[in-house]
C-alpha cells in the first residue's frame, strides 16, 4: 500500500473529529507592532497603546485579526505531524473566516483543529478540509474560527 493511501485511511479515521490543540501564545505588544510594520497596517488601536485604553471599548491594544489568523500554520504544526511519505505541506487557502473576538494585547491564545473532510486531489497529493477555532484563553467566544485547506504531498 502506498503512503498516499496509508494516509488517507489515517486521515479517514479522524473526518468529523477534533485531532489537536496547540499550546498557548501570548500576543503582546512587540509581536503586534512587528506585524503592524510588516504589513503596513499601523492603525492606531493596534499601535497606540494609550489612545486605545482611551478611545475603544476594548481597554488597551488589540491584535490584527490577520495576525491572530496568521499563527494558524505555527498551531498546526504542533498537531498535525507529517504521515510517513510525506514530503511537504502546502497552505491551500482558505473557504470561511470569521473574526469573532478582537484578541486583547497581553492575551494567550491557542488553535483548536477538527478534521472535516479528506480527499484525493492527485495520485501524489492529499486534500485536508480542517476547521480551526483561535480561543482566547478565559473568553467565552473564540477570535475567530475558520475553514482552512491544506495539501499533503506524498513520495514513495
Amino acid at each position: 500500500m502506498s503512503s498516499l493511501q496509508n494516509a488517507l485511511e489515517y486521515y479517514q479515521a479522524l473526518v468529523g473529529s477534533e485531532v489537536g490543540t496547540s499550546s498557548w501564545v501570548t500576543i503582546d505588544q512587540p509581536m503586534v507592532d512587528r506585524f503592524a510594520q510588516c504589513t503596513g497596517d499601523a492603525q492606531w488601536i493596534h499601535t497606540d497603546p494609550g489612545r486605545a485604553t482611551a478611545e475603544t471599548p476594548f481597554g488597551g491594544t488589540i491584535a490584527h485579526g490577520f495576525l491572530t489568523l496568521s499563527l494558524a500554520s505555527s498551531f498546526a504544526s504542533e498537531c498535525f505531524q507529517p504521515r510517513p511519505g510525506q514530503v511537504m505541506g502546502i497552505n491551500y487557502g482558505l473557504n470561511k473566516v470569521r473574526f469573532i473576538t478582537p484578541v486583547r494585547v497581553g492575551a494567550r491564545v491557542r488553535g483548536k483543529f477538527a478534521l472535516q473532510g479528506i480527499s484525493v486531489r492527485s495520485d501524489t497529493e492529499l486534500l485536508r478540509e480542517t476547521l480551526l477555532t483561535v480561543e482566547i484563553e478565559g473568553a467565552e467566544k473564540p477570535a475567530l474560527v475558520a475553514e482552512w485547506l491544506g495539501i499533503s504531498v506524498f513520495r514513495d
